[in-house]
């Protein structure tokens, strides 16, 4: 299993975004200038993002994009199934049906992997996230994002 470029790019736009929430729309152009991502990838990506709320988009002169809500209520794991992005570590999509059209013996491993890489996912907003970049860029003590064991959500931990 592994999370594609689709969705790192659709993660990273939107931190992107994020950054320069409340200084007006941003231009999928910065973002493509400023992250190195295809423009006309960027325009695929911020259609579904668009379709799911996420985003929204303005027309014309001086348009571009705004968050379709606070960035502390977006999560990494809204981005990433705006943009169709497939979380599934099993090798028949969740269906059950990997060993002659029978459940294989490793399937209840697979789905309690994408159950917890979801949660850890949804447990993490946009804000967490450039909230954590911003503190690595002043200086401030490095942190990591950490799940602890328990069913707790995932936090912003000091290292």
């Amino acid at each position: 299993m592994r999370l594609t470029t689709k969705g790192r790019f659709a993660v990273t736009a939107m931190a992107d975004l994020a950054e320069r929430h409340g200084r007006g729309p941003v231009t999928l152009a910065s973002i493509s200038e400023r992250q190195k991502i295809s423009l006309s990838y960027l325009e695929q990506l911020f259609g579904k993002l668009r379709k799911h709320n996420i985003v929204i988009a303005v027309r014309g002169p001086g348009g571009g994009y705004y968050l379709a809500r606070p960035a502390s209520m977006i999560s990494i794991a809204d981005i990433i199934v705006a943009v169709d992005e497939q979380m599934d570590a099993t090798l028949c999509g969740g269906k059950g049906n990997c060993d002659d059209n029978k459940q294989c013996t490793t399937h209840d491993l697979w789905m309690g992997l994408n159950d917890i890489l979801h949660k850890y996912m949804a447990g993490i907003s946009l804000q967490q996230l450039v909230d954590n970049h911003v503190k690595a860029e002043t200086g401030a003590v490095p942190v990591t994002i950490t799940a602890s064991k328990s069913n707790a959500k995932p936090a912003l931990a000091s290292v």
